[in-house]
């Protein structure tokens, strides 16, 4: 029988063989860049120099770009099939679990996940162990899916696409938290520093083909990211920092 950890490891292994192929300039119009970007943007704010740690690298995009800025960055993820790759682009990767997390308490600064948390079903055991592993005076930056926005409307119209040759999105729990659940899940030991909304007027990737709508949503993304309409965001994103006292 199998496990939600094993079913998402499958489902990981099989999305990654095209997991790349709308990344890093390879897709018209960027959509996929664009909420690479508002999210790496925002892990700079926080670690800038400092340890980071990325819990569900996957094939290591978003962690080539933290290493640029962080002083060191390391990523942990279920899937081998994602993790050969990001060893390829010469990153510092473990495998294994985000309930589990291999390593000592406070070993970093930053604990991070993006589009993961999503699809874990204790995913308070996992924010828990992001906490545990940051110092007291860290940062925990996670993303939940938003069920209050056009993403999530776009996904109850037309359905899981397909991640790869044999497996759809349904094949992997999925989980959707409004802003106030999300922001509700706070750790304990933590306080609330900010949040981010990511995909909140975009109403599809297609729609990023167009070069006068491309501009035009851009830019109104980036303007709404960190405002009021942030709780439309398709990706919400919440950043903890981890009090002194906590223990």
């Amino acid at each position: 029988m199998q496990t939600d950890e094993t079913r998402s490891q499958r489902y990981y292994d099989e999305f990654a063989k095209r997991y790349d192929d709308r990344r890093g300039g390879r897709e018209p119009g960027g959509y996929h860049d664009l909420l690479d970007d508002l999210e790496v943007d925002l892990v700079s704010r926080f670690g800038s120099g400092k340890e980071l740690l990325e819990v569900g690298c996957g094939t290591g995009l978003l962690l080539e770009r933290f290493r640029s800025f962080a002083r060191t960055a390391k990523g942990i993820d279920l899937s081998p099939g994602m993790l050969e790759r990001a060893r390829a682009r010469g990153l510092d990767v473990v495998q294994g679990s985000a309930t589990a997390l291999p390593f000592e308490d406070g070993a970093f600064d930053v604990a991070c996940s993006f589009k993961v948390l999503a699809h874990i079903p204790d995913i308070d055991l996992a924010l828990a162990e992001m906490t545990r592993v940051v110092r007291p005076g860290g940062y925990v930056i996670a993303e939940f899916y938003n069920p209050m926005s056009l993403r999530a409307l776009a996904k109850r119209a037309f359905g899981p696409r397909a991640v790869g040759d044999r497996l759809k999105e349904d094949a992997v729990f999925t989980r959707f938290d409004t802003p106030e659940r999300a922001r509700a899940r706070a750790p304990r030991g933590t306080e609330l520093v900010t949040t981010r909304g990511i995909r909140i007027v975009t109403p599809a990737a297609a729609a990023m083909r167009l070069p006068g709508v491309r501009t035009v949503l851009r830019v109104a993304e980036r303007a709404l990211a960190d405002g009021p309409f942030a709780r439309f965001g398709g990706f919400y994103v919440v950043v903890w920092r981890k009090r002194h006292e906590a223990g």
